[in-house]
Order: structure tokens, then C-alpha cells, then sequence
């Protein structure tokens, strides 16, 4: 009977070690898992803006470099981000492009009528 409860704790004290190993390894790599998202954007596709110069915002989770229309901007350390632009007359294409440190994008383009 005692040889049966050590085998038991064995075996267990294993699997609870191993499964500790597996959820520690994802926790780990959830950024390379999930790579880069453009989120939570303040604008829509296809609508009519009446002002010539929009505040555009949102979030870029996992990522390290993030450009407006090719021109690189700031985000804070949860992927936040805050810019202004102006809009010209008349039709006009609005892309995010986000980079994480794997190097894996994700770029999201609006299509604006002023």
C-alpha cells in the first residue's frame, strides 16, 4: 500500500510539474502566438469627415513600430496610440501599418471622402 501512495505522489508531483512547464512556455510566447493587432481605430471606412484635420486613435497591440501614412509615430508601452492629421480635399486613403519585434505586420487602410 505505501509503495502505491509514492507512486501516486510521483506521478502527480510530475504532471503538476510538466503542466506548470507548458502553461509557463505559452505565457511566454503569446506575443510570437499572437503577433501584432491594429485595434480599437476612431475611424471608419468609407465615411464622409466634414473637418480637414482628424484625431486618430487606437491601439496596436505587441507592437514596436508603428507608421501613419508612412510616417513613423509614438505609442506607450500598452500600444496606445494618439495622432492628428489633415485630410485634403476630396478622397483620401488613411494607413496604419504596425510591426512587432518579430517582424510580423499588421496594416489596416481607411478610405475617407472630405
Amino acid at each position: 500500500m505505501s509503495n502505491d501512495i509514492k507512486k501516486i505522489v510521483k506521478v502527480s508531483s510530475l504532471s503538476i510539474f510538466f503542466i506548470f512547464i507548458i502553461i509557463y512556455a505559452f505565457f511566454i510566447s503569446k506575443d510570437l502566438i499572437f503577433g501584432v493587432k491594429i485595434r480599437n481605430v476612431n475611424i471608419q471606412d468609407g465615411t464622409t469627415i466634414s473637418e480637414n484635420v482628424i484625431k486618430i486613435t487606437g491601439n496596436a497591440k505587441n507592437a514596436v513600430n508603428l507608421t501613419l501614412n508612412g510616417r513613423e509615430i509614438s505609442i506607450d508601452q500598452a500600444g496606445n496610440f494618439n495622432e492628428t492629421i489633415s485630410l485634403l480635399l476630396g478622397y483620401n486613403i488613411v494607413t496604419i501599418k504596425a510591426e512587432d519585434k518579430f517582424g510580423y505586420t499588421d496594416e489596416k487602410n481607411y478610405k475617407l471622402m472630405h
